[in-house]
């Protein structure tokens, strides 16, 4: 999970900070010393770790702070406030040009950092906003690097214009943009050629690109677990060709978190969009604010809500919280709503998002083989089993345990706890239905 080693230590800080009554200034220098090698350790960068330790201390030292009923929630509150605005304070989308004007956006970054695959998904997000993208393939070196942003474009659904790998990049683009504004296209993504370093000759080839389009965004992709390196690419990348905004990947792996951290403080770019997963679903728009809270362990329950509404279609949430209510919830039911927790990224990385849960369950791991057996039980019932589970004998227990490949007490235990759960759902539905009050996003679940 992302951040999960500066996360734990800041959380230990805080934790010493609140268990005092009164905060004398060298307890408050002293913790701050803690947080100062907590970020280093992250790899944030030192001139970023250096101002923001001083920018949190010139405010946490203040009579203000320290003579407060609470004065360790107080430091807490700054080291959150300093931490948003180190990363940027306010969300940046990227710039579009309004009605059927042409927006050109050109993709760049190292080999490896999952380019090709974030092209795709932020001309998917682009697409759900209404607007009419076009796939460009101008990396004409990388094998089967053409053929990979097609497949990716296609499972997003959108178009990908290609000249194949005799062209140069720049005469692509050139002809990319001519047939979208003959084909009523108005977002033109060009997904360049990764670099394996910072290669002048490549890095020509984007400039020259830059001469013969417009090109209106330039977005460069990064490796967040490449830590301060990432930082450094940015910097040189912008230096080079100049760049409008950042999109950090990998963001779900063992990161240290110190791209996230110091990428806005040494170049000035925002990030627009970071990588939480391998699934062309997995991007999310970058909210500072979030993104902090998520570091300090408060959790970040506003992405967490809009996952919900992205996935769940509040006609079939109406539906089920119905049947919910009727106790007419099936197997059927709770194999779709396996689905959509899948979608949003499983159990364990909705967890995280909750405050204080994630950091108290982050050492307990998810059983998915067990998520993956009762899938399997469900899938070896027939349908008429799935919707009237009352009806499931013994020997069709027996039928049920062979096909998902278990043992029948496991089929037992799962029937007892759906129906356990079944009459849970009825009486917490009927406790949370009055009028006027807000719909839950999970369809009713008392989740």
């Amino acid at each position: 999970m992302a951040f999960e080693s500066l996360s734990d230590k800041l959380q230990n800080v805080f934790k010493n900070l609140r268990g005092k009554g009164r905060l004398s200034e060298a307890d408050v220098k002293a913790s701050l010393k803690e947080v100062k090698m907590a970020l280093l350790e992250a790899d944030v960068s030192f001139k970023v770790v250096k101002q923001f330790i001083k920018s949190v201390e010139e405010r946490a030292v203040g009579q203000d702070v320290l003579n407060s009923l609470t004065p360790g929630q107080m430091v807490i509150k700054i080291v959150n406030e300093e931490m948003v605005k180190l990363m940027g304070s306010e969300t940046t989308e990227i710039k579009l040009n309004p009605g059927i004007a042409i927006t050109c956006i050109m993709m760049v970054g190292l080999q490896g950092a999952g380019k090709t695959t974030t092209t795709a998904k932020i001309a998917g997000k682009l697409k759900a906003k209404g607007k009419k993208p076009l796939l460009v393939a101008c990396d004409v070196y990388r094998p089967a690097a053409i053929q990979q942003l097609e497949i990716n474009g296609e499972r997003q659904g959108v178009p990908v214009f290609s000249m194949g790998d005799k062209h140069k990049p720049a005469n692509i683009a050139k002809a990319a943009i001519e047939h979208a504004s003959k084909n009523g296209y108005n977002v033109v993504i060009l997904d360049t050629a990764g670099r394996l370093h910072i290669d002048e000759d490549m890095m020509a080839e984007l400039v020259d690109i830059k001469e013969q389009v417009k090109v209106d965004n330039t977005l460069l992709v990064v490796d967040a677990m490449t830590g301060q390196d990432a930082v450094n690419v940015a910097s040189m990348f912008d230096e080079k060709i100049g760049i409008d905004g950042v999109v950090l990947t990998k963001l779900d792996g063992d990161t240290r978190g110190g791209a996230a951290l110091s990428v806005r403080a040494v170049t000035g770019k925002p990030i627009l969009y970071v990588g939480m997963g391998e699934k062309l679903s997995d991007l999310e728009q970058f909210y500072p604010d979030r993104m902090a809270s998520r570091i300090l362990g408060m959790g970040d329950v506003l992405s967490l809500i809009e996952k919900a509404q992205e996935q769940y279609d509040i006609d079939e949430a109406k539906k089920l919280e119905k049947k919910v209510k009727k106790g007419e919830f099936d197997f059927n039911d709770f194999l779709d709503q396996m689905e959509q927790m899948n979608k949003m990224g499983g159990i364990q990385s909705l967890l995280g998002m909750l405050p204080g849960i994630g950091s108290q369950l982050r050492d307990v791991e998810i059983d998915e083989k067990a998520l993956g057996r009762t899938k399997a039980i469900i899938l070896s019932m027939t349908q008429k089993e799935r919707t009237k589970p009352d009806i499931i004998n013994p020997s069709r227990k027996r039928r049920i345990a062979m096909g998902a490949g278990v043992q029948v007490q496991d089929v037992n235990k799962l029937l007892k706890q759906f129906e356990q759960s079944r009459k849970m759902m009825k009486q917490m539905s009927g406790m949370m239905g009055g009028k006027g009050r807000r719909r839950n996003p999970f369809g009713g679940f008392p989740f």
